[in-house]
């Protein structure tokens, strides 16, 4: 009887000892500075602390503080991870309840304002248009840019104070209050910067920033309003959203369902973005890129992997500042250049065309791509800045910081 207790009591505390602290390195294999999200397996972690996926755990850095995280719908955990030329990052996660996070990525749908999802990190703000925009028959098919220059969240405030004072506005002008009316809208509107940022981006009939597009007879197929959607991760580090598109019809008769998967990081002036076309029964031109506005043809650049633009926003001379748009590919067959898009330009909305990547894609192939954007009034002052930023994007996307879970 002893005996087997004492068996039972050693197989006791094999059983708890069995599971322990997990310790994470993050190595930095090139010679400049990193701060980017990074992903660990979040099963395999979990496995290893003997707990349930979720907010079972905290995580420590190597100064013994407590870190966020997130885990997101595809089972991998965030951490915004800061590492040195050639250097690395230990973190230790245990079993804990973590506490509340800052949050620096958000976004929702808007169905007060034809149906838009806008989103947004501590870099800027982006939306795309529903199937209410689509109904009502206007023609906006790309993504539009809110610049912004704090890392906190305004996306959801802009909305609110500008859809609250529409009544109040109208009915200023019905009394016949022209002044009035004029002085709340621009002290309420956000298409004017009251220190924070502003939408001043024109969309239009045009892939606005980073839209994927099919192409037939070398003309872009432009993309609609989304149909279905579904925010698969919603900050505090990543934002991810999957859209169902409207079934369309090419040239030869082929009919075809576009889908895409978007995500948006902490810390990022790119978005990732993942199309694919179901139905397509061969091979076709697909192409991603951002609108070249009339008022400068000049400032852009298409590069190897690369095409970037400085848009001159709505009102340019009144403005005096730029919105830098650009899209990235690590596809080793793309095609980057402007494009006037034959009788397609738009030139009477003040569309020159498009500065673009595209190759052939195959059926049931994944495109995928980043796309974003900077304001000279935030981090990226000039074009200048805004190529190198492109550039340090684009070897971060190639040359990933290596995530490696320690042995015990």
């Amino acid at each position: 009887m002893k005996k087997g207790f004492l068996l039972f009591i050693c197989i006791l505390c094999m059983a708890l000892n069995c599971y322990a602290d997990v310790v994470v390195t993050v190595t930095n294999k090139t010679k400049v500075q990193r701060q980017e999200i990074v992903e660990i397996d979040a099963q395999k972690v979990c496995d290893k602390l003997g707990v349930a996926i979720g907010k079972n755990f905290i995580v420590i850095n190597a100064l013994n503080q407590e870190v966020g995280y997130q885990i997101t719908y595809d089972k991998k955990i965030l951490l915004d991870v800061a590492v040195r030329p050639l250097g690395h990052a230990d973190f230790t996660i245990t079993k804990g309840t973590p506490r509340a996070t800052k949050t620096f990525v958000q976004g929702r749908q808007y169905p007060e304002r034809v149906d838009d999802i806008a989103w947004e990190n501590d870099r800027g703000a982006y939306r795309l248009y529903g199937p209410a925009l689509q109904k009502s028959g206007e023609q906006a098919f790309g993504n539009d840019v809110w610049a912004k220059n704090t890392p906190d969240l305004e996306v959801e405030k802009r909305y609110k104070t500008e859809l609250e004072n529409h009544p109040k506005i109208q009915e200023l002008l019905k009394e016949g209050k022209q002044e009035e009316a004029l002085a709340m809208e621009e002290s309420t509107t956000y298409h004017f910067d009251h220190g924070y940022g502003l939408d001043c981006y024109k969309v239009g009939p045009s892939l606005g920033c980073g839209t994927p597009a099919l192409m037939t007879n070398g003309e872009i197929k432009y993309p609609y309003c989304y149909k279905n959607y579904n925010i698969l991760d919603n900050g505090p580090l990543r934002f991810t959203v999957e859209l169902t598109y409207n079934e369309e019809t090419l040239p030869d008769g082929t009919r075809y369902v576009e889908h895409r998967l978007m995500s948006c990081d902490k810390g990022s002036n790119f978005n990732k973005l993942t199309v694919w076309y179901e139905g397509l029964k061969k091979d076709i031109e697909v192409c991603a890129g951002v609108v070249v506005h009339n008022e400068d043809t000049e400032t852009m650049e298409c590069g190897k992997g690369y095409a970037i633009y400085a848009d001159p926003t709505d009102n340019p001379t009144k403005q005096n500042f730029q919105i830098y748009t650009g899209v990235i590919f690590t596809d080793k067959n793309i095609k980057t250049e402007f494009v006037t898009n034959g009788a397609n330009a738009n030139k009477e909305k003040g569309i020159a065309g498009h500065v673009i990547g595209h190759r052939k894609l195959h059926p049931n192939e994944k495109f995928t791509y980043w796309f974003g954007s900077a304001w000279s009034k935030y981090d990226v002052r000039n074009f200048d800045e805004w190529k190198l930023r492109t550039h340090t994007t684009m070897d971060a996307i190639t040359a990933p910081l290596q995530v490696k879970i320690v042995d015990n």
